[in-house]
Protein backbone atom coordinates (compact mmCIF):
# COMPACT_ATOMS: atom_id res chain seq x y z
CA UNK A 1 0.00 0.00 0.00
CA UNK A 2 2.99 2.71 1.06
CA UNK A 3 4.82 1.52 -1.91
CA UNK A 4 1.99 2.58 -4.45
CA UNK A 5 1.42 5.50 -3.08
CA UNK A 6 5.21 6.19 -2.45
CA UNK A 7 5.96 5.67 -6.57
CA UNK A 8 2.55 8.44 -7.36
CA UNK A 9 3.82 11.10 -4.88
CA UNK A 10 7.74 10.43 -5.69
CA UNK A 11 9.15 9.90 -1.89
CA UNK A 12 10.73 6.77 -0.83
CA UNK A 13 8.16 4.37 1.42
CA UNK A 14 9.84 6.12 4.64
CA UNK A 15 9.40 9.18 3.96
CA UNK A 16 5.74 8.02 2.86
CA UNK A 17 5.19 6.73 6.17
CA UNK A 18 6.60 10.01 8.32
CA UNK A 19 4.38 12.13 6.07
CA UNK A 20 1.47 10.08 6.67
CA UNK A 21 2.28 9.49 10.51
CA UNK A 22 3.18 13.36 10.84
CA UNK A 23 -0.14 14.06 9.19
CA UNK A 24 -2.28 11.46 11.85
CA UNK A 25 -1.06 13.23 14.52
CA UNK A 26 -2.07 16.49 13.42
CA UNK A 27 -5.64 15.59 12.86
CA UNK A 28 -5.42 13.42 16.11
CA UNK A 29 -4.64 16.68 17.83
CA UNK A 30 -6.91 18.77 15.99
CA UNK A 31 -9.84 16.67 16.62
CA UNK A 32 -9.09 16.77 20.36
CA UNK A 33 -8.81 20.21 20.59
CA UNK A 34 -11.75 21.38 19.34
CA UNK A 35 -14.27 18.62 19.72
CA UNK A 36 -13.00 16.76 22.98
CA UNK A 37 -11.11 18.97 25.27
CA UNK A 38 -14.18 21.37 26.04
CA UNK A 39 -13.68 25.09 27.99
CA UNK A 40 -14.75 24.42 31.64
CA UNK A 41 -15.46 27.82 32.08
CA UNK A 42 -12.12 28.12 34.09
CA UNK A 43 -11.28 31.95 35.35
CA UNK A 44 -7.85 33.09 34.72
CA UNK A 45 -6.43 34.14 38.06
CA UNK A 46 -5.76 38.67 37.73
CA UNK A 47 -3.04 39.16 39.47
CA UNK A 48 -2.31 43.04 40.99
CA UNK A 49 1.01 44.11 39.68
CA UNK A 50 0.25 47.70 41.12
CA UNK A 51 2.57 47.45 43.64
CA UNK A 52 5.35 46.38 41.67
CA UNK A 53 4.67 48.95 39.60
CA UNK A 54 5.15 51.64 42.31
CA UNK A 55 8.25 50.34 43.43
CA UNK A 56 9.47 50.41 39.65
CA UNK A 57 8.35 53.94 39.11
CA UNK A 58 10.40 55.28 42.36
CA UNK A 59 13.65 53.40 41.27
CA UNK A 60 13.65 54.87 37.73
CA UNK A 61 12.57 57.92 38.39
CA UNK A 62 9.30 58.19 37.20
CA UNK A 63 6.31 60.10 38.82
CA UNK A 64 3.82 57.52 40.69
CA UNK A 65 1.74 60.39 40.85
CA UNK A 66 1.30 60.59 36.91
CA UNK A 67 -1.80 60.55 35.71
CA UNK A 68 -2.03 60.33 31.67
CA UNK A 69 -5.58 62.15 31.70
CA UNK A 70 -4.30 65.15 33.56
CA UNK A 71 -1.17 64.73 31.01
CA UNK A 72 -2.38 67.64 28.78
CA UNK A 73 -3.05 70.07 31.86
CA UNK A 74 0.41 69.14 33.10
CA UNK A 75 1.89 70.15 29.71
CA UNK A 76 0.54 73.02 30.15
CA UNK A 77 1.90 74.17 33.26
CA UNK A 78 5.26 72.87 32.47
CA UNK A 79 4.98 74.69 29.21
CA UNK A 80 3.92 78.25 30.87
CA UNK A 81 6.89 78.12 33.76
CA UNK A 82 8.96 77.09 30.44
CA UNK A 83 7.94 80.25 28.50
CA UNK A 84 7.86 82.44 32.13
CA UNK A 85 11.46 81.37 32.86
CA UNK A 86 12.34 82.43 29.18
CA UNK A 87 10.70 85.76 29.42
CA UNK A 88 12.91 86.36 32.49
CA UNK A 89 15.95 85.38 30.35
CA UNK A 90 15.02 87.29 27.67
CA UNK A 91 14.01 90.47 30.06
CA UNK A 92 17.64 90.20 31.53
CA UNK A 93 19.56 89.84 28.50
CA UNK A 94 17.14 93.18 26.78
CA UNK A 95 18.31 95.09 30.27
CA UNK A 96 22.00 94.49 30.09
CA UNK A 97 22.19 95.19 26.17
CA UNK A 98 20.03 98.39 26.92
CA UNK A 99 22.57 99.29 30.01
CA UNK A 100 25.13 99.26 27.33
CA UNK A 101 25.37 103.36 25.39
CA UNK A 102 27.29 103.38 22.19
CA UNK A 103 30.32 103.77 22.08
CA UNK A 104 30.81 102.52 25.41
CA UNK A 105 33.54 99.82 25.46
CA UNK A 106 37.01 100.49 24.24
CA UNK A 107 38.41 97.32 22.93
CA UNK A 108 41.37 98.29 23.18
CA UNK A 109 41.17 97.53 26.88
CA UNK A 110 37.94 95.84 27.55
CA UNK A 111 38.34 92.62 29.38
CA UNK A 112 36.15 89.63 29.17
CA UNK A 113 33.39 91.10 31.74
CA UNK A 114 32.87 93.89 29.50
CA UNK A 115 33.31 92.05 25.97
CA UNK A 116 30.58 89.69 27.34
CA UNK A 117 27.66 91.99 27.60
CA UNK A 118 27.91 92.91 23.87
CA UNK A 119 25.34 90.86 22.12
CA UNK A 120 26.24 87.60 20.83
CA UNK A 121 29.20 87.34 22.30
CA UNK A 122 30.63 84.45 24.48
CA UNK A 123 32.85 84.19 27.34
CA UNK A 124 35.20 81.74 24.47
CA UNK A 125 34.69 84.32 21.83
CA UNK A 126 35.64 87.43 24.40
CA UNK A 127 38.92 85.03 25.10
CA UNK A 128 39.24 84.50 21.29
CA UNK A 129 38.86 88.72 20.70
CA UNK A 130 41.35 89.49 23.95
CA UNK A 131 43.74 86.39 22.02
CA UNK A 132 43.84 88.23 18.64
CA UNK A 133 43.82 91.70 20.50
CA UNK A 134 47.45 90.66 22.04
CA UNK A 135 48.70 88.78 19.38
CA UNK A 136 48.41 91.96 16.83
CA UNK A 137 48.99 94.48 19.68
CA UNK A 138 46.28 96.94 19.25
CA UNK A 139 43.38 97.06 16.85
CA UNK A 140 43.84 99.84 14.41
CA UNK A 141 39.95 99.15 12.84
CA UNK A 142 36.59 98.25 14.02
CA UNK A 143 36.74 95.05 11.40
CA UNK A 144 39.61 93.63 12.48
CA UNK A 145 37.43 91.74 14.63
CA UNK A 146 35.80 90.11 12.35
CA UNK A 147 39.36 87.90 11.91
CA UNK A 148 37.70 86.29 15.00
CA UNK A 149 36.14 82.78 14.64
CA UNK A 150 32.78 82.99 15.47
CA UNK A 151 32.43 86.81 14.71
CA UNK A 152 30.71 87.53 10.60
CA UNK A 153 29.59 90.46 9.28
CA UNK A 154 26.41 90.05 10.95
CA UNK A 155 27.54 89.87 14.35
CA UNK A 156 29.97 92.61 13.81
CA UNK A 157 26.75 94.46 12.81
CA UNK A 158 25.17 94.02 15.86
CA UNK A 159 28.14 94.57 18.04
CA UNK A 160 30.11 98.05 16.24
CA UNK A 161 27.86 100.47 17.96
CA UNK A 162 29.23 99.60 21.74
CA UNK A 163 32.54 99.91 20.45
CA UNK A 164 34.87 102.66 19.92
CA UNK A 165 38.91 102.81 19.04
CA UNK A 166 41.09 104.71 21.87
Amino acid sequence: MFEKLSKKIGFTETETVVILYLAGLFIIGFVYVEFIKKDNGTDYKYIDYSKEDSLFAIYSGIDPEYDPDDSLLNNNLEIKKRVLELSDTIAYVKKDISALNEKSININTAGITELVKLPGIGEKTAEKIIELRTDRGKFKRLEELMDVKGIGEAKFNKIKKFLYID
